[in-house]
């Protein structure tokens, strides 16, 4: 089928609740989108490597039968090459150790996917087993990031956010472990929000990195984010975590500028690191904003260790991924070895190995005890703003997983020492594109909510979408 030129403008120009009332109207068919997605993805995949796994066939075959009134009716996606399973998809970790796995059931956010109205088109790139806030799998080679083609699309969901920035989709699988639906959000521009601990169901999963990883999604426009929020969210039976579920719909909720705020931010980041004078002033000129429109903003700096809190929340995340991949090897029919994994990764592996029982519990408590604290520490307030990353995107190859020293490895990660306290603390946290370097590389703001209030976040965001606009920003690379 012949793309026509206004087909495609209208794709690119549309957010997905959009592309989804054409649908809903009869103006645009479901197979129409489908192929404007992938003649995006055909014309600028080849310079960003963001869709490494074109499943255009898939959204075909499901485009016939999609409902025209479900929420996301029709609108292409990606999902990212790590962990969810979309059944007759790749899923592959990134890793040469899964290269030939293909996912043999849904998962259970698959299924409300699919009941929403989404269609796949294609896998996201993503570094091996997530493990980087940078994607520069050895398996698929790097995602480009189509604001500059020398710094980093950010990770783990770089794959998913270079798509969106560049209107390959207007929305694009993302999962968060320490920031990686974040951290690529500030890098390329779109928004990322981590939803509370529990909100999205990880089934067939039961838990992951015990409370830590969550899955949701990178968007170009708030509503999109609320709507998908609604699309995903409930936690099944028997979950571990249930955060509590507001009357409305987080869409509907989205629309309600909220009252008078009490907001607290910070421009220091713990244990005296730096930050960049263009992200600490992107802060400073939010608050400006905020204070024109009523709130009452406060500086207020996180409180606590973060060299130890970092140290024993990474030390932790090792038992489980060796005993994801112990898993694996009866998946793959054989044990991993270290010639069938990155470096780092191999290093994760064998340190989780390495871990005694008694060490392991003394990790899980040590993270859950500092997450209350993080928690209770912002309690006070209603939204914390900090920056998203401490510094600009970093170069191309800055975090390489060919490291094997594993501690030297995770000491670059400081520019993230703003994403992962709220894996630790189960709060909700969303990156905000609401800066531009005078490089030309987007600066995200993080707007961090009480445990189960994604409702104010997206409401504050949908303030800061019109009063700080974003939606007219194109990348050097987009349709």
């Amino acid at each position: 089928m012949a793309v026509t030129e206004s087909l495609k403008r209208t794709y690119v120009e549309s957010d997905g609740l959009a592309l989804a009332e054409l649908v809903r109207k009869g103006e645009v068919q479901a197979i129409e989108l489908v192929e404007a997605a992938a003649s995006v993805i055909e014309e600028l995949n080849p310079k960003l490597n963001a869709v490494i796994h074109k499943l255009y066939d898939m959204g075909r075959e499901a485009a016939g039968s999609v409902d025209k009134d479900a929420l996301f009716a029709g609108v292409p996606y990606v999902l990212k090459e790590l962990a969810t399973s979309w059944k007759g998809a790749p899923n592959t970790n990134s890793s040469f150790y899964l290269k030939d796995v293909v996912a043999d059931q849904d998962a259970e956010v698959v299924t409300r996917l699919k009941k929403a109205g989404f269609l796949l088109v294609g896998k996201s790139n993503a570094p091996e087993n997530g493990w980087s806030i940078s994607t520069e799998p050895r398996l698929y080679g790097p995602t480009v990031n189509p604001w500059r083609a020398d710094v980093t699309a950010g990770g783990s969901s770089g794959g998913s956010c270079a798509a969106v920035a560049s209107r390959m989709v207007p929305i694009g699988e993302s999962s968060d472990a320490a920031g990686s639906i974040r951290v690529p959000a500030s890098c390329c521009g779109v928004l990322g929000l981590k939803p509370s601990r529990g909100r999205v169901t990880l089934a067939p999963m039961a838990d992951v990195w015990h409370g830590g990883a969550y899955f949701f999604a990178n968007t170009r426009t708030v509503r999109d984010s609320a709507a998908y929020l609604d699309a995903v969210a409930g936690a099944l039976p028997g979950d571990p975590y249930h955060p509590p579920v507001p009357a409305e719909s987080w869409l509907e909720l989205s629309r309600r500028a909220p009252k008078r705020l009490r907001i607290g931010y910070s421009v220091t980041p713990p244990e005296g690191r730096s930050i960049d004078p263009e992200v600490k002033q992107t802060i400073l000129d939010t608050v400006k904003v905020l204070e024109r429109l009523g709130h009452d903003v406060e500086e207020h700096d996180l409180s606590f260790d973060a060299d130890n809190a970092w140290k024993t929340y990474t030390h932790m995340s090792c038992v489980q991924t060796a005993a994801f991949f112990e898993w694996l090897s009866g998946l793959v029919g054989r044990p991993v070895t270290q010639d069938d994994v990155e470096p780092i990764t191999w290093a994760i592996i064998e340190r989780g190995r390495a871990t005694s029982g008694v060490r392991h519990i003394s990790d899980v408590e040590a993270v859950r005890q500092m997450g209350r604290a993080i928690a209770q520490d912002l309690d006070a307030y209603d939204i914390h703003l900090t920056p998203t990353l401490t510094h600009l995107p970093r170069p191309v190859g800055y975090y390489d997983m060919s490291e094997t020293d594993l501690d030297r490895y995770n000491a670059k990660w400081t520019d993230a020492v703003f994403t992962f306290p709220f894996n630790m603390s189960g709060q909700p946290a969303m990156s905000l594109p609401l800066g531009m370097s005078k490089s030309g590389v987007p600066i995200g703001v993080q707007a961090v909510a009480r445990y189960g209030d994604e409702a104010t976040i997206l409401a504050l965001a949908a303030v800061l979408e019109q009063e700080m606009p974003w939606k007219d920003r194109r990348p050097a690379v987009s349709a």
